[in-house]
This record gives C-alpha cells, sequence and structure tokens, in this order.
C-alpha cells in the first residue's frame, strides 16, 4: 500500500522527534531502534523507508535537534541577552529534563564516536551556535566567537557534570558555581571591550 508524500514525510518527522528524545534521554548507544519506533507509535518496519541505518537516524535526529535548539537560543538571545541564555541553560528544569535538553550536553561524549558525516554536521551547527552568541556579546570584545565558545563550553560542562552526580544539593551547588563563571567570564570579556 502507498500512502501520500504528507503522511510520509508525517511518519518521518514522528520517527526524527522521537529519535531525538530518546537519544538524548538514555543515550545514543542505549536506544535501539525498537524503542524509537514504538515512541514514534510505528512499527518497525516503517523505519527503513525512511532511513538506511541508525547512523543516519542519529544525524539527521542530532541536525533536528540543533536546529531547535538554535531558534530556542535566538529567541532567549533576543529577549534577554547572552546573560539571560546562561540562566536559562544552567536552570534546574534543563537539568532535570535531558529529553528536551541541550543535545550537546546530553550527547558529546557520544557524538566523538559517531561517523565524520555526523560530526561534521554536528561542527557545523556548533560553530553556527558559538556566532550566534557572539553576535550578542558587548560591542568590541576582543574575540567574540573565541568567547563564546568558552561560554558554550563552561555552560555544557557545567550541566553534564550537574546531570551526572547522585545528589541534588551537589546538582544545584554545580550548576550555581556553573553559573557565577559563566558570568564572570562575560563580565571580563565586556569589561576589555571598554
Amino acid at each position: 500500500m502507498r500512502y501520500e508524500k504528507g503522511r510520509r514525510d508525517a511518519s518521518r518527522e514522528r520517527i526524527l522527534q522521537a529519535a531525538s528524545e530518546r537519544f538524548r534521554a538514555d543515550g545514543i548507544a542505549a536506544s535501539g531502534l525498537s524503542r524509537v519506533m514504538k515512541d514514534a507509535g510505528l512499527t518497525n518496519g516503517a523505519f527503513y523507508p525512511h532511513f538506511e541505518s541508525k547512523a543516519e537516524l542519529v544525524r539527521e535526529s542530532l541536525v533536528t535537534a540543533l536546529d531547535a535548539q538554535a531558534e530556542q537560543m535566538r529567541q532567549i538571545l533576543d529577549t534577554d541577552g547572552v546573560e539571560g541564555l546562561i540562566v536559562a541553560y544552567l536552570a534546574p528544569e534543563h537539568r532535570d529534563n535531558p529529553r528536551v535538553g541541550c543535545a550537546t550536553s546530553a550527547l558529546a561524549a557520544e557524538i566523538a564516536r559517531e561517523p565524520l558525516e555526523t560530526r561534521t554536521a554536528y561542527t557545523e551547527r556548533v560553530a553556527a551556535l558559538a556566532k550566534q552568541v557572539a553576535a550578542h556579546l558587548p560591542p568590541h570584545v576582543a574575540d567574540p566567537e573565541a568567547t563564546a565558545v568558552a561560554l558554550l563550553a563552561t555552560c555544557i560542562g557545567t550541566l553534564q557534570i550537574a546531570r551526572a552526580v547522585d545528589s541534588v544539593e551537589m546538582s544545584d551547588r554545580i550548576l550555581a558555581a556553573g553559573l557565577e563563571a559563566a558570568r564572570t567570564l562575560l563580565r571580563t570579556a565586556a569589561s576589555s571591550a571598554t
């Protein structure tokens, strides 16, 4: 039986969304295709008309997640600036919801082991995120992209460690310390710009 293009596209989007959330929640290696397809409300047989392999699904779902994150970041940066982005990123709500949070903080170690094509797509999007943040830094920052990368690295590393510990109290302290470190980095960059 053949389905119209709109239904096929909708099924593909459901698979991408389910995979994106499952990979961020449980990790790439721990997420089987059957679980992803169940999350998407589809049978296992529906996978291969959309994707040739799990590696292709990983790449496409990662791109989808990072593109959505870039849009969320743009909205925060436009309304609340870099300070607002730091606060939103290092919030307990973000820590507690990896399924819908930052793909990098949830998957960086696994992305490093993915095929070159996936890492290339990832690299392009991380560079774009850094440029997006750099564009919202105070004028005349000596090296805005380097500052943006440092801010992203500080926030991502903070979130990863905050998620890894088994104590909410310690996790909250890690978030607070990372928030202060990112703010200090931002203030230092801004003061060096004047």
